[in-house]
């Protein structure tokens, strides 16, 4: 009798469907990674350019901060060549060493903007380039030359 028991537990047992870790439970779905635009907006003086950003950790973080709101900052002329401000915020750097041209928007030192009417050569990462159409148009722009700038940078409007 205890053979016959034994031998019932057993079928019964293997039977017996065990749930598997997970079994049972809905797999969730991978989220979508939100899309990234392939510009964003810099406004100075009622004025707006559209400036192409580059696919890196720094133009994401910045992407996600302009999500949420614009960013303005005051930028100051530096070296005849530049207009540069402090974020407010720090971003994901990946510095290299980069010859700069008139239109480009850096990244220094993980915290402050640089927009160029000029060249230069430092380790920088590279946030975009501005859409402009002459140099003296870029010049008028980022009023080089003529002290500190109110700068706002913000996402496209969707179409």
């Amino acid at each position: 009798m205890k053979t016959f028991l034994k031998v019932l537990f057993l079928v019964l047992l293997s039977c017996t469907k065990v749930p598997q870790p997970g079994a049972g439970q809905q797999q969730e779905a991978p989220q979508e990674e939100s899309q990234m635009p392939d510009k964003i907006q810099i406004t100075i003086d009622g004025k707006t350019l559209p400036v192409a950003i580059e696919n890196n950790a720094a133009t994401k973080a910045l992407v996600e901060a302009l999500r949420a709101a614009s960013i303005t900052y005051t930028a100051r002329d530096y070296g005849g060549f530049e207009k540069v401000g402090a974020l407010g915020r720090s971003l994901p750097a990946s510095d290299s060493r980069i010859t700069t041209r008139a239109g480009d928007v850096i990244l220094y030192s993980g915290n402050q903007l640089v927009l160029f009417y000029g060249s230069n050569s430092w380790t920088y990462t590279r946030i975009g380039k501005m859409e402009y159409g002459s140099m003296d148009a870029l010049k008028s722009f980022l009023k080089a030359g003529e002290g500190d700038i109110r700068v706002t940078l913000s996402l496209e409007p969707e179409s």
